[in-house]
């Protein structure tokens, strides 16, 4: 009886321990506001940073609280020029204004948009139209990582609003090593990607990507992990930024 008495005794103490371990964990808002400022914080505001992706130039400058988006496309037609802003995408043929149709528009602007969101990864989880929510831990390659879910609410969301994210976030050094994603353009599909060639320039965390797929388009974002631990995916195509630059902006600290 005097050892059951301890294990009762015991019983609160563990249930307390429990519950002062689940209360430590962060929530999904502050280990994207870890994750951002690992990955350059302030250095992102008040900023010039260019890149070369696929032989097309892009541009993205953010200064007090506006924004430009600039992609630069030198062919056989001449030099084509979008620029998005807080005031939509314009698109110029040789410095002449070209008129767009609204579904081109949209279509150039979510383009431009997507490669810049991806290079600049996580800088806009923060968004008003994002909705972050803590999945788990999960464990790859032998280091631990945060699971965190990402969708976005239509108003604000852009034409992509219906994509969802995946994003593994090192427990330690809340860096993005990985991302998973489910996209519904162009027939859609699942992608899953995996960080390297990690450099830092002028306080800004810039990396490449492997991209791969699964075999199973309709497999859940969250079991991506174990299926790249498992050798299930399969590589189509690397994400290389080239020649990058960046410029920090007056008003910077």
């Amino acid at each position: 009886m005097k050892a059951m008495r301890t294990i009762k005794n015991l019983i609160p103490l563990t249930v307390l321990l429990v519950a002062a371990s689940c209360s430590t964990q962060p929530d999904a808002e502050t280990i994207i506001n870890k994750a951002i400022e690992k990955h350059g914080g302030e250095a992102y505001e008040n900023s010039r940073i260019a890149f070369t992706f696929r032989g097309t130039r892009y541009t993205a400058v953010h200064q007090g609280g506006e924004f430009e988006y600039r992609r630069t496309i030198d062919d056989s037609s001449g030099v084509i020029v979008d620029r998005l802003s807080n005031e939509g995408l314009t698109r110029t043929l040789n410095d002449t204004t070209v008129n767009l149709s609204a579904q081109n528009s949209s279509a150039y602007a979510n383009s431009l948009n997507s490669v810049i969101y991806f290079a600049l990864l996580p800088f806009q989880l923060n968004d008003a139209a994002v909705n972050k929510e803590l999945l788990g831990e999960s464990t790859i390659s032998g280091e631990p990582y945060y699971e965190i879910k990402v969708t976005f609410d239509q108003q604000g969301g852009g034409t992509d609003y219906e994509d969802e994210f995946v994003y593994w976030i090192h427990r330690d050094d809340y860096t993005v090593d990985y991302l998973a994603y489910r996209f519904l353009v162009n027939g859609g599909g699942t992608r899953f990607r995996e960080a390297y060639n990690v450099r830092m320039i002028n306080g800004i965390r810039f990396a490449d990507y492997n991209n791969y797929r699964a075999a199973d388009e309709s497999a859940p974002l969250n079991k991506f992990d174990t299926l790249f631990e498992e050798g299930k995916l399969e590589k189509v195509s690397e994400i290389n930024l080239e020649n990058i630059e960046v410029k920090r902006l007056d008003g910077a600290r």
